[in-house]
């Protein structure tokens, strides 16, 4: 009988051990559906009112010869990234799936948008995923009407998500976005980057027996759906290297480690496709230090792929150069911690003046305070992105403004400056010709980068959760919360070093997730002047650069050189380059954008019905009234890229260089210029135009709030802590940035 008991025992411990494996191992999750396209199409009446409204003010700006411009949004994910994944979680606050058919429907109805591409994370896609992606974007297309003139073309494409370390390792997120649909014109599989494959792999808090009784006891369906979306993509083979694209299996997944072996591979693949650097300035995950300048060299910049570059995104704003040291390093590449500058405080200056604050509260004595605080500031340097993990327990709050960007507008958090687009258009690389420097010349554009499957979110300011990527305060007291906070800790006034190497830290728990919160904006446009409203039409302006981006209002913009050689009257327009050396006379026009009434329109209502619109569009749709915003002053930017490596790029740098005030004429605001220096100062020079409407609140739009003494020092701050109702408003100027103009000299001795 005991023996009979034992084995009974010992039958019941293997059954449930299996069915908790089972369960750890995502057996009662379901993968992650792409949705169904609604079928409606839009009203043709009002994508032709639409139309003929922009058509309306090109007319009363006396604009010759208007392009259409259309509105879109080059940067979406779905649930079928990680990171919107780990979001969607209810446990977490999250809404639960939102997948690719949601996104075209919002683009559809929602936002009402001409074009937008989705942009999911291609470490995290697995061959499923992606042929569902497929589907669904060709799906959306099919539902859109003549394809000559379209309700929204939705593109193809994907984000290779890049983290280094260092700043030398370091190359950043660029989103790819494929021309065609056809099976001949895309590729068989995304391409990822293979360290941050590794690191979400390393992230899944599931797969064994005491995970599979975690996830019992919550009973969360969506957890268990989790659980099968780690799993599946644990078990995926990375492709091997050095094979030709169309020699590898469908089922791998292709991982490169720099931008240009993913080059190689979208060359291999011979596709129209572009590449998109966005977050350039982010600190999120760049570590500090980091410089654009590397990816000027060599095959590290495609100029025919990387044509457009993210200035503004619902992450903040990356345009503005800022003369400060996020970063110093010795001779050996020691990391030291700069000194406050310019009123920027480091991150790991601030490390040590909280380890010095604490220490002397216990009453430590001067000496060892400040014995203390000088470990802080190397610990904290020493650990890059992750320098707030030097000071134990530290509440966000603490940190008051560091690292963040004290005379930018919007800016992204933890700014990284040498990755702004006024310090990349200025760079020049001499490796090849000392007398001809490589340069870039990104046409500039804006997007949303919002996780919710909502692209164009940015056209109300009235919605935070969902329309922003702001989310509550996490604390690690679930099984998948370790993933997204770290533990909490007791403060200390001692520093604790960071070891990448042996951390248990993963994911975001890795990532400052309360602080940054405070920094994310509802997201920006794009815009295209295109000759029609078609795929093709719309591909070609990007190829011209001939786009412009917005903080989210569909701002109308006009930016063009009017006396080009050789140009017969018509003029150069943003995007464009030409070589000149007579002055250049330039016109920029804008024209503000339309105010929202509440709500939606009853053409979303009825194509969505009332729980998909409450779902998708949080029940606010793009719904212009007949009243156009103000635009209240235009700013002109020049800058004169680097002719010798060692040149300042402060001198470099005019930001702005004129400034035109507006009379508040809804009708627009229109200036010509000229350069009566340009000739004199005999060097290539580019422009570009920024235009702003009349103040308006905006979520998030002033970031920590700083209460500030009579020095302008930070003494206390008022983070965005997600209570319910609260949108965390500000003042804001919204705004639109023109690509630039570049304009290469041409005087004696050059052609």
């Amino acid at each position: 009988m005991f023996r009979f008991i034992v084995l009974i025992s010992i039958t019941l411990v293997v059954v449930v051990g299996a069915f908790l494996g089972y369960v750890g191992r995502g057996g009662l999750g379901q993968r992650e559906a792409p949705g169904v396209v609604t079928s409606e199409v839009r009203p043709e009446a009002i994508v032709r009112a639409t139309s003929d409204a922009v058509a309306s003010a090109a007319d009363e700006m006396l604009v010759s010869r208007p392009k259409q411009i259309l509105f879109g949004d080059l940067h979406v994910h779905t649930t079928f990234s990680f990171d919107a994944f780990m979001s969607s979680l209810p446990l977490n606050g999250g809404e639960g799936a939102h997948p690719p058919a949601d996104a075209c429907d919002f683009a559809r109805f929602c936002s009402a948008l001409d074009f937008w591409s989705i942009n999911d994370h291609a470490e995290s896609i697995s061959p499923t995923h992606w042929n569902d992606t497929v589907e669904s974007i060709r799906a959306c297309n099919d539902v859109a009407g003549d394809p000559r003139n379209p309700d929204t073309v939705a593109f193809l494409g994907w984000e290779w998500t890049q983290v280094g370390r260092t700043p030398e390792t370091h190359y950043g997120h660029k989103n790819v976005v494929v021309r065609g649909l056809a099976d001949d014109e895309i590729p068989t599989r995304p391409i990822g980057a293979r360290g941050t494959r590794r690191q979400m792999v390393e992230a899944n808090p599931f797969g064994g027996m005491l995970a599979g009784l975690a996830l019992h006891t919550v009973g969360d369906a969506r957890l268990h759906d989790l659980a099968q979306y780690f799993i599946e993509r644990a078990e995926l083979d990375v492709c091997a290297s050095g094979i030709p694209v169309r020699d590898l299996p469908d089922d791998c997944v292709e991982m490169v480690e720099s931008p240009d072996l993913l080059f190689e591979k979208l060359d291999d693949w011979g596709f129209d496709s572009m590449v998109i650097p966005h977050g350039t300035s982010w600190g999120f995950y760049t570590p500090p230090g980091s410089d654009w300048a590397k990816q000027l060299a060599g095959p590290m910049h495609d100029p025919d792929r990387q044509i457009l570059m993210e200035v503004y995104s619902g992450h903040g704003n990356s345009e503005e150069w800022s003369d400060f040291d996020d970063a110093l390093f010795a001779d050996d590449g020691t990391p030291i911690c700069p000194a406050p500058r310019n009123g920027y405080t480091p991150t790991c200056w601030r490390a040590g003046e909280i380890i010095a604050e604490r220490c002397l509260a216990e009453d430590g004595s001067e000496d060892a305070c400040t014995e203390r605080a000088a470990r802080a500031r190397a610990y904290s340097a020493a650990a890059g992105a992750q320098a707030h993990l030097a000071v134990v327990g530290a509440e966000p709050e603490e940190w008051l403004d560091a690292g963040q960007c004290p005379d930018c507008d919007q800016p992204a958090f933890n700014y990284r400056p040498r990755g702004s687009a006024q310090y990349v258009t200025a760079l020049g690389n001499f490796d090849e010709d000392p007398t001809d420097p490589r340069r870039f010349r990104f046409g500039f554009m804006a997007s949303s980068d919002n996780h919710y499957a909502r692209p164009g979110t940015g056209y109300k300011e009235n919605i935070r959760a969902g329309f922003t990527e702001s989310r509550d305060r996490i604390t690690n007291t679930n099984v998948v919360s370790e993933t997204l906070a770290p533990p909490s800790e007791r403060p200390s006034s001692e520093p604790r070093a960071f070891d990448a190497e042996n951390t248990d830290l993963v994911g975001f728990a890795l990532m400052e997730m309360e602080r940054q919160a405070s920094f994310f904006l509802t997201g920006g446009l794009i815009a295209t002047h295109a000759d029609g409203r078609d795929r093709d039409a719309i591909w070609e302006a990007f190829e011209r650069r001939e786009v412009y981006g917005t903080s989210g209002p569909r701002i109308l913009l006009w930016f063009d050189l009017l006396n080009a050689p050789g140009a017969r009257g018509r003029p150069v327009p943003m995007g464009g380059e030409t070589r000149m050396s007579e002055t250049p006379i330039f016109r920029a026009r804008a024209v503000g954008s339309f105010e929202q009434a509440p709500g939606c329109p009853d053409y979303a209502a009825n194509a969505l019905g009332a729980d998909r619109l409450a779902h998708v569009c949080k029940g606010e749709c793009y719904n212009p009234s007949a009243e156009r915003r103000p635009i209240t002053r235009i700013d002109v930017i020049r800058i004169r890229p680097q002719n010798t490596p060692d040149e300042p790029f402060d001198a470099l740098i005019e930001d702005p260089w004129k400034s035109f005030e507006c009379d508040g004429d809804p009708a627009g605001c229109s200036f010509t210029f000229s350069d009566e220096e340009y000739g004199r100062a005999g060097r290539d020079t580019v422009y570009y135009v920024r235009a702003h409407e009349a103040e308006a609140p905006g979520v998030n739009a002033q970031n920590v709030r700083c209460e500030r003494d009579v020095e302008g020092r930070c003494t206390s701050v008022n983070l965005c802590s997600g209570v319910e109702g609260d949108l965390c408003l500000g003042e804001q100027e919204p705004r639109a940035w023109s690509s630039p103009i570049f304009v290469d000299y041409q005087g004696a001795g050059r052609s």
